[in-house]
């Protein structure tokens, strides 16, 4: 589906696709743990996304608090994603290249599915 863009642009997308999901999921824990938790996955979270979080912090509203502020860093991410590369790869319909990272997730999903169905 997607052999018509080049490899770049496929992997930018996956990169940028897990930077947003990671920090959705540090978001998410957030919720539930404190930021200086020892469980594991809470601590790659903290460690993966505090760089992005200091190096968005000069658009970050001050007024956020600062369990949504992953969630407010991911939505960037999001709009690189969804609006940004689709207009720098020339295409006039916005969302032409969205999220084939979460496409590929979902078609691996359809077919795992499909044989326990089948």
């Amino acid at each position: 589906m997607y052999e018509a863009f080049p490899i770049w642009v496929l992997a930018v997308d996956y990169v940028f696709g897990a930077v947003m999901w990671t920090l959705i999921g540090r978001f998410g824990m957030g919720l539930f743990l404190p930021e200086d938790s020892s469980f594991f996955f809470m601590r790659f979270f903290v460690r993966a996304t505090n760089p992005l979080l200091r190096l968005f912090a000069p658009v970050t509203p001050g007024f956020l608090i600062p369990p949504l502020v992953p969630l407010f860093v991911a939505w960037f991410f999001f709009m690189i994603r969804f609006y940004l590369m689709p207009w720098l790869l020339g295409y006039s319909v916005m969302g032409m290249l969205s999220f084939p990272l979460e496409s590929e997730i979902a078609q691996t999903i359809a077919r795992v599915i499909g044989t326990f169905v089948n």
